[in-house]
């Protein structure tokens, strides 16, 4: 199979990949190959284009999707995800990307998949110290 051109929003997949891996607990998933998304958990939080496509992204959107579904490069996520607050984007070719709200996005979905005890990191607070194992008490 011959390697796809590679394309100028290459860059910002990459920043963007390199942003959601600085997050607590997150690491990439391979759902599909040649896909390099984020994920926490296990969870995604994030589905990103392969390098060399048109750049893509789907983001679960709690708080801000009803928003984002009003920009024009906006739908909700097909197979069913947009029902429970996925948006995806798609944005034309040879136009800027607003990887700033990328990021945001990125963050808001984070939030949404991630378990408190990784949000409580992210927010600041110390990572909680392993609970001392208990003595069983013996039964005479």
């Amino acid at each position: 199979m011959a390697k796809k051109k590679s394309l100028p929003t290459d860059k910002v997949l990459k920043e963007l990949r390199d942003y959601g891996l600085s997050l607590p607990g997150t690491h990439l998933k391979s759902p599909w190959p040649g896909h390099k998304d984020l994920a926490v958990n296990d969870k995604t939080f994030a589905y990103l284009s392969p390098e060399g496509e048109p750049f893509g992204i789907s983001c679960k959107l709690p708080r801000s999707g009803s928003v984002a579904l009003m920009l024009p490069f906006c739908t909700p996520t097909g197979y069913g995800l947009g029902k429970s607050g996925w948006v995806s984007a798609q944005f034309p070719q040879g136009k800027a990307l607003p990887v700033d709200m990328l990021k945001e996005w990125i963050d808001e979905s984070y939030r949404a998949q991630a378990p408190k005890k990784l949000l409580k990191q992210l927010d600041g607070a110390p990572a909680p110290a392993p609970k001392p194992k208990r003595k069983k008490r013996r039964v005479s």
